[in-house]
Formats: C-alpha cells, structure tokens, sequence
C-alpha cells in the first residue's frame, strides 16, 4: 500500500508540474508530461485511478498529506480513528470533509517554520502576501542551476521560513528532472510543493551573468529565478501567483528593471511596484 500512496503522490507531481507548464509561455515538455502521467496511471488499480481522476478534475490537488492531525486539503480536523489508519498506511483513506485522498506526512520533511514574517508590518496586500526584502537576493553567487537552487534554499534556511534548506532543494530538483521551470526571457520558477506549515512563500533571486537552467534546453540563460514554497493548500494560489508574475515581466524594461536593482530592498520595492496591478 505503501507503494501506491508514493505512486499516487509521483503522479500527483505530474499533474501539477502539466499545470504550471499549461500556464508558461513555453509548452515544450507538456508531451512528455503527458506520456508520464498516462504510464504512471496503467500501473494504479483501475479503481483508484478512476477516483484519483475525479478528485483532479473535481478539486486539485486528489491526494494531499495529514498534517497534526488535520487535512492538508481544506484545513479540517480528521477522526482520531482515521488518524491511526492514515499512520499505518495499510489501506487507502479519504478525508471525510473534502473527500480528498490522505497520506502521513513524513516529520522530517523541511517544512515550514510558522510565524510572522520579518520586515513586513501592519496588513500584506499584493505581493507582499508572500515575501518580504529579506527573500531578494540582487546578486547570485552560484553557476549554475543546482547551486543556484541550493543557495536561495540555504537564504530561506538562514531567515527561518524553512527548517532544513538543503532538503527543500534536494525537493525542488526533483522536480526539475520532470521538466525544466526556466522559460523564455530569462526567467525561471523553480518550486518545492507540499511543504507544511504555513502559507506560500516567494523569494527572487537575480543572477546577472545568467545560469543554464533547462540543460541545453530553448529558454537560453537564466537570469531572473522565483522559488517558491508551496503548501499543500495553496496550489490554486501558487498557480495565480505564477500567471501575475509572468504577466508582469512580458516586457524588457519590468524585467531589467529587477536586473538593475543593487540592493535587497531596492529589488523588493521594483517588484512591489512592478506587480501592483498584475498580483492583487
């Protein structure tokens, strides 16, 4: 059974990574995606995959982890009952609120670290929902795409948003051995999903020499990265966030705007005022 749920939430990666590539500009790998996903799905017992379908369709994401003891999925408390069952994964369970499939969430996952997010006082409106100038990095040191990755994870480590920086990284590269998040434009979205304990959280990062983030792919060099966290929770945010964010940088001058911001919080206010209106 074990085997199943990890399938299930591989295959629950596939649909999401479809989603944000069904939201780029550039569709490249949905083929492949798509290939995935069906291959993946004739290994899945026919009346799993048919209730796992429903659930995609019906309310994304179909199966999502338990968290202290509540649904990562709509927020409500499961049965002390199920809870037991849910931590012996013998069988599969659904939550009885949103009928979402279950999973026990592995407490060494680098999740998040709950609380108020520094240098951001009074009500967070637009983009400041979701980041803070302590998550700009104006000038990357890594050079390349694994680095790069590691250093905005360690950044999100050292600011206390995550408890463990390198397995939040070792996360968002597997996903992008599904398909690479670098678009055209320099520009890039790398993220990690189902990391609990509270709210999405973005960081920028801007790396002025470019690094090669699709290896060898169309997008070209890399020079504008978004990392972002992901709750289970949160999936329709994230994918909102993403369409504002590429919406905002269609032009040259949004997108040099944060290429020539020298400081933390000179990038932090370029994006404030760059998203305005694009990320309500």
């Amino acid at each position: 059974m074990k085997k199943l749920i990890n399938d299930l939430i591989q295959l629950q990666e596939l649909y999401e990574a479809r989603a944000q590539q069904e939201m780029l500009a550039g569709r490249e790998h949905l083929g492949e995606l798509e290939r995935a996903i069906r291959e993946m799905l004739v290994g899945v017992p026919p009346e799993t995959a048919s209730l796992f379908q429903r659930l995609q369709q019906r309310s994304p994401p179909a199966i999502v982890p338990m968290v202290n003891n509540v649904c990562g999925g709509c927020g409500m408390a499961i049965p002390i009952s199920q809870v037991h069952a849910i931590h012996a994964a013998t069988a599969l369970h659904t939550c009885p609120t949103c009928a979402r499939l279950l999973y026990f969430l592995d407490t060494s996952a680098p999740r998040r670290v709950p609380g108020k997010r520094p240098g951001v006082a009074g009500v967070r409106v637009g983009i400041a929902r979701y980041t803070s100038p302590e998550l700009m990095i104006p000038s990357l040191e890594a050079t390349d795409r694994d680095g790069t990755i590691l250093e905005i994870c360690s950044m999100l480590e050292t600011q206390g948003f995550v408890t463990d920086g390198r397995r939040l990284a070792e996360a968002a590269l597997r996903r992008e051995a599904m398909a690479s998040t670098a678009i055209e434009h320099g520009l890039a979205f790398p993220h990690a999903r189902g990391i609990e304990g509270g709210g999405l959280t973005l960081a920028l990062a801007v790396s002025p020499k470019g690094v090669r983030f699709d290896g060898g792919g169309r997008a070209g060099l890399t020079r504008i990265i978004f990392f972002v966290v992901i709750p289970s929770a949160a999936s329709a945010f994230y994918l909102r966030l993403l369409a504002g964010l590429t919406k905002t940088l269609q032009g040259d001058a949004a997108r040099r705007k944060l290429m020539e911001a020298e400081t933390r919080e000179k990038l932090w206010k370029a994006l404030c005022q760059l998203t305005r209106k694009t990320i309500l």
